[in-house]
């Protein structure tokens, strides 16, 4: 815990009555497991979340993308050309949906992914590992009643 120069510490008790702070202090400790968990597949969060959509849902559009992850289409575009010429991903005609594609996993690619997924649930374990399967579960249904309410 840091301290002031007289030696006593420091006040955060605003902050600590904050979502948004505990929200963002959380974060950080999970995603630096996940960071290191994901340099050796080259996988940064938002392709990893991307890819993990791919894989689960094949076909999805880019626009069901957007939706799901909350990312703006410009932004999508870029990551699913890098993905593209990564071979993680090919683009096929949409069956019901001209102006749309429908998106896969690349063949060869989905040992990549499942191994990645792999690796992000053992990088939650690390991260969570000082938390109950109990209090592990209720901090899921919590986070999950505050970003999708209405899902509920």
């Amino acid at each position: 815990m840091a301290a002031k120069p007289d030696g006593r510490p420091v006040d955060t008790s605003v902050l600590e009555g904050l979502l948004g702070y505990n929200a963002r202090r959380a974060s950080l400790a999970v995603i630096g497991h996940f960071l290191q968990d994901m340099a050796a597949f080259e996988l940064r969060p938002v392709e990893f979340s991307v890819l993990t959509l791919i894989a689960s849902n094949p076909g999805i559009t880019a626009r069901q993308l957007c939706q799901q992850l909350d990312v703006l289409p410009p932004n999508l575009v870029g990551l699913l050309n890098t993905l593209e010429q990564r071979a993680l991903i090919r683009r096929e005609p949409h069956p019901t949906d001209k102006r749309a594609s429908a998106l896969h996993v690349a063949d060869g690619a989905q040992t990549l992914v499942q191994r990645a997924q792999a690796q992000a649930l053992k990088s939650d374990e690390t991260a969570l590992a000082h938390l109950s399967a109990d209090e592990r579960a209720t901090l899921m249904a919590l986070l999950k009643k505050v970003y999708a309410p209405q899902q509920l």
